[in-house]
């Protein structure tokens, strides 16, 4: 490569870059998640769940892995129920892993097999025992089946990282 083109090269980087912020300390209130549900759309928190959620600016995102009910040995209940149950202590320890959070989750999707309703009052006493009032935004999708034949939920989450 030519000297000239080296430094147009260079010269743009440096340009380019001029106006790029510096890092500066945000303070706690500045990453929190900004939790919307519209007055003139459905209330969805009964259901455990939120509308929309702002992740800030200055937070890095984490993706988490979907998390089945499988214990620590791999074993599967047959109870869908206790696969909830245990999905969102994995869930948990996936949080604690990356130093976060059940407020700093923005997003999650469920996939249920064979979903129906009478599965909802078990889904969302769960998401409420985790989560409280920082529901995050959730996406259901019914599947009729996942990885694992025995596999009857999974839970994915966006985290927002101080």
């Amino acid at each position: 490569m030519s000297r000239a083109i080296k430094r147009l090269l260079i010269g743009g980087l440096i340009i380019m870059t001029m106006g790029v912020p510096t890092a500066t300390a945000a303070n706690e209130n500045d990453l929190k998640l900004t939790i919307v549900n519209p007055q003139n759309l459905y209330d969805p928190t009964p259901n455990g769940y939120s509308t929309a959620v702002i992740v800030p600016r200055e937070a890095r995102v984490a993706y988490i892995s979907g998390q089945g009910g499988q214990d620590s040995t791999g074993a599967l209940s047959p109870d869908f129920a206790v696969q909830v149950r245990q999905a969102y202590a994995n869930l948990s320890t996936a949080l604690d892993a990356l130093g976060a959070r059940p407020d700093q989750v923005a997003k999650l999707t469920v996939f249920v097999v064979d979903h129906d309703m009478s599965k909802l009052e078990v889904l969302t006493k769960n998401v409420k025992e985790m989560f409280g009032e920082a529901l995050p935004a959730q996406t259901l999708v019914p599947v009729p089946k996942l990885a694992i034949d025995t596999m009857l939920f999974e839970v994915e989450a966006v985290v927002a990282l101080d």
